[in-house]
């Protein structure tokens, strides 16, 4: 599905070249859950938001099943990442000023759902995730777990291929943080793959494998 090879970021200053990743060979297959871990500065968000396509700037090849991501021009990729990519926020990244209903709706608005499409599956989706009594609340008048529920049924609303979830429990409490790991994992056994940064070991072991970086390599896989 994702094929990685010698993936380099960095930036100019006045002593040179600072790098952020260094020589990154990967491959994930199509339904995996990778866990990518390592400390603080290791270039893990780095490396997930190249993943994402929401950052262009740097070096390398990024293959996405038959598409050459790296010689893709912007606008390309943008259609790529809406077509394959789901996003999971640390922060939650919600719209403050749109109810949880017009949350969920976006993504399906940027793939042009008609609008009765867009309705039954919104619909379906908080009773999925069993928040059809929030609907028409916002953001801030929803608890850290709940509000982070939404996001993760934002990003799988449009039925992406791979999810992408930077540190997504590290603002909930332990509960809460059980309960997403546990959708995300039942996510990938309906086939969808889970490529996570996470600083929790236990969480980390819900995926099938670890790749672990410092200093923008990768020292252990």
């Amino acid at each position: 599905m994702i094929k990685l090879r010698n993936i380099e970021k960095s930036y100019r200053n006045g002593a040179g070249e600072t790098f952020v990743l260094r020589r990154i060979d990967a491959d994930i297959r199509d339904g995996e859950f990778v866990t990518i871990m390592g400390p603080s500065g290791a270039g893990k968000s780095t490396l997930l938001a190249i993943l994402g396509m929401l950052d262009a700037d740097w070096r390398g090849e990024y293959h996405l099943y038959e598409h050459a991501v790296h010689r893709l021009k912007p606008r390309h990729r943008i259609e790529l990442n809406k077509e394959y990519i789901g996003f999971v926020f640390q922060q939650y990244h919600l719209l403050d000023d749109l109810t949880v209903y017009e949350n969920l709706e976006i993504p399906l608005s940027y793939r042009n759902v008609k609008r009765k499409e867009r309705q039954a599956i919104v619909a379906d989706t908080l009773d999925r995730f069993q928040i059809v009594g929030k609907k028409d609340l916002y953001p801030n008048q929803l608890s850290g777990g709940q509000q982070q529920l939404v996001a993760v049924a934002r990003a799988v609303i449009a039925e992406p291929r791979v999810i992408l979830a930077d540190e997504p429990t590290g603002s909930l409490h332990s509960s809460q943080g059980r309960m997403i790991m546990d959708l995300l994992k039942q996510l990938n056994d309906e086939g969808t793959t889970i490529i996570q940064v996470t600083h929790n070991e236990e969480y980390a072991q819900i995926g099938d494998r670890i790749i672990e970086l410092q200093d923008g390599w990768i020292v252990e896989e």
